[in-house]
């Protein structure tokens, strides 16, 4: 006879704060006071026996019981969410809404919807595009599954920059991105010339914070690291949210970027930006086509994922 289970509710709230390790936290992302999640999950300890939570001057850290059980709620929320989502009809509309990280929407993917529209003319997209939400303190895997939840809810698919393993969901890999130092071809043979890795402390550096979002660990830093070098200081230069604008700098001869040249690719074509080394450095994250496992049956998704996969198989050749 299977174990008989704590309420469903309780182990909710307690997934919720543990994850965030804040009953502030759990109660806005469950529209609930903090005086709730602290009841349910106070009612959870005592269904255990056990405590869940130590409670600390500054804060909360889970007890060794919790941290082993979380994990486990997580992925058995996150598959119960795929099974009601599957119970539900799911009429093919002929559209569909596309979540995606704002760079790679502005350089990659819109200017080659025009390719997917002439061959599916009968299915309308919509792209939004998104910054995924980092909180300080919050796990990485957690801030990538708790983004792609929330695209998800509102999106039939989504493009994910992060680590792949998304338990639960159909997620095909578009491509690996690597980094390398981008900038106006004015800067290369100019009054300091770019020969060598070394001459970039002669240069002011642009700073695409993609990395620091999502890895933890600026693209400077590890482009350097690859190419062996030590003596250019990463903490000096501009900084941008977005690759987008971090690029735009480099066309301007602000500096020179340690970017993803997939990201520059239309202005790398034309000569407006170069790369003055040859050195591309591959990146621990990659693209990522997601959608829901009852989702991704539509046609017009499998369509669209199938699109996608094509595009990124032709860019990877370049």
């Amino acid at each position: 006879m299977a174990e008989r289970l704590p309420p469903l509710n309780a182990l909710k709230v307690f997934e919720s704060a543990a994850r965030h390790l804040s009953l502030k936290q759990a109660a806005q992302e469950l529209n609930v006071t903090p005086a709730a999640v602290s009841h349910q999950v106070k009612l959870l300890e005592e269904y255990l026996g056990i405590p869940l939570f130590r409670r600390l001057n500054r804060g909360m850290e889970l007890t060794p019981a919790a941290r082993v059980a979380l994990p486990q709620l997580s992925a058995g929320f996150d598959a119960l969410a795929q099974a009601v989502a599957a119970m539900r009809p799911q009429p093919d509309t002929g559209q569909l809404t596309i979540s995606a990280p704002p760079s790679l929407a502005t350089r990659w993917l819109v200017p080659r919807l025009h390719r997917f529209f002439s061959a599916h003319p009968e299915i309308d997209i919509r792209v939004s595009a998104r910054l995924r939400r980092v909180k300080q303190g919050e796990r990485d895997d957690d801030v990538e599954r708790a983004t792609l939840q929330n695209w998800l809810q509102e999106s039939d698919f989504a493009i994910l920059y992060g680590h792949g393993g998304y338990a639960g969901y159909r997620a095909d890999k578009l491509f690996a991105p690597t980094i390398a130092p981008i900038c106006s071809p004015q800067l290369v043979n100019g009054e300091q010339p770019l020969k060598t890795p070394q001459d970039l402390m002669h240069h002011a550096l642009v700073h695409d914070d993609t990395g620091v979002l999502y890895d933890g660990v600026g693209f400077w830093e590890v482009w350097l690291k690859g190419a062996g070098v030590s003596d250019v200081d990463t903490g000096r230069g501009s900084h941008f949210s977005h690759a987008v604008l971090a690029i735009e700098a480099a066309a301007d001869s602000l500096g020179v970027v340690a970017t993803m040249p997939l990201l520059a690719a239309s202005e790398l074509a034309v000569g407006r930006l170069v790369m003055p080394f040859e050195l591309q450095v591959p990146l621990k994250s990659a693209y990522y086509a997601v959608s829901n496992a009852a989702v991704s049956q539509r046609p017009a998704v499998a369509a669209f994922r199938d699109w996608l996969m094509e595009e990124a198989a032709q860019s990877a050749k370049l």
